[in-house]
């Protein structure tokens, strides 16, 4: 059987010691609703989910865990049994850590880059009225967005996803960002036009990004959610990586900013949907048909992305070779 359609990004979890910084960047800037839960644990919502965003007090400054939200027991026990006959261990989630993230029938397994995975079949969800800035955010089926991550591994990760919830590529960009040659690829595991985006450098392979995952991809219900949140961002003093613009390939509309925790989050609006019968993976040259101008990044930066880069290429990048058919 095929499980594509049946799974949607659900949730992430990010380990921080910034609460008060994260409280006022997704509250009071990108428009979520915030609920304190105590000293350690703090939650976002984007809709009828009681999490979206679960934030654990740590060291990290990083997304940990990603969550996927599988339609029925029959697909969750299809993923489980490719994991579990790869000779992969599938560890069962504890009650309180399956009501920290709003979710019924927890497992978690390892991902690419160290990034937890975990499934689960049935969210939690609350009639109390939603508390945002934003009037809304576009979810259901298509899950709560995307996450984009940059990889020496970029085929590894490809086949990771394709063997575990049947992705499907959407298409390519090319595009050269401060001199070097990116090439990312775009993966779907339903309607939205990809949940999963892999970017690598061309040539010599290194990942210039300290963190787990590059951004995080929320799409708002209205252009004027998109702009207002804009301006609030900038208001608050949070770096703008990249200002207003249109993708090539999604032709969504959507800024990048800088989170507390070092990784970006795009907040865009009125992507396009895949027409399963009709679409045909292509390349696009460059990112954006306009915009997307770079804003916050300073000469640290880059050097701070050149020297990330440089020791990438003296550690071994986490593949999961038994789920991505690839050598650590």
């Amino acid at each position: 059987m095929t499980v594509f359609g049946k799974v949607h990004l659900g949730y992430l979890c990010i380990e921080t010691r910034r609460f008060g910084d994260w409280q006022r960047f997704g509250a009071d800037g990108v428009g979520l609703h915030v609920d304190q839960l105590d000293h350690d644990h703090l939650r976002f919502r984007l809709d009828d989910h009681e999490c979206r965003l679960l934030l654990q007090r740590g060291p990290a400054e990083d997304v940990t865990t990603v969550g996927w939200h599988v339609d029925d027991h029959e697909a969750f026990d299809d993923i489980v049994a490719r994991i579990t006959t790869r000779g992969v261990t599938v560890e069962q989630g504890h009650d309180e850590e399956a009501v920290l993230r709003g979710a019924q029938r927890l497992v978690r397994f390892p991902g690419p880059k160290g990034l937890v995975q975990e499934l689960y079949t049935t969210p939690l969800t609350t009639t109390a009225p939603l508390r945002m800035e934003a009037s809304g955010f576009v979810t259901g089926d298509a899950g709560m967005g995307h996450i984009a991550i940059t990889s020496r591994r970029p085929d590894a990760i490809h086949r990771y996803y394709d063997y575990l919830l049947d992705a499907r590529l959407s298409d390519f960009i090319v595009e050269t960002i401060s001199a070097v040659r990116f090439r990312i690829r775009f993966l779907r595991v339903n309607g939205r036009h990809h949940s999963v985006a892999v970017a690598n450098t061309e040539g010599l392979r290194i990942d210039p990004i300290r963190t787990a995952i590059q951004h995080l991809n929320t799409q708002v219900a209205t252009v004027d959610d998109m702009t207002a949140s804009y301006q609030r961002l900038k208001q608050l003093g949070f770096t703008m990586a990249l200002g207003i613009g249109q993708h090539t390939n999604d032709k969504e509309l959507s800024y990048y900013v800088r989170t507390p925790s070092g990784f970006e989050w795009e907040v865009g609006w009125n992507p396009i949907t895949v027409d399963e019968a009709t679409w045909e993976p292509t390349t696009h040259q460059g990112i954006s048909i306009w915009g997307h101008t770079p804003e916050g990044q300073t000469v640290i930066d880059k050097l701070n992305q050149f020297r990330h880069g440089a020791t990438s290429l003296r550690r071994a990048e986490i593949t999961v070779p038994a789920l991505s058919g690839a050598t650590a």
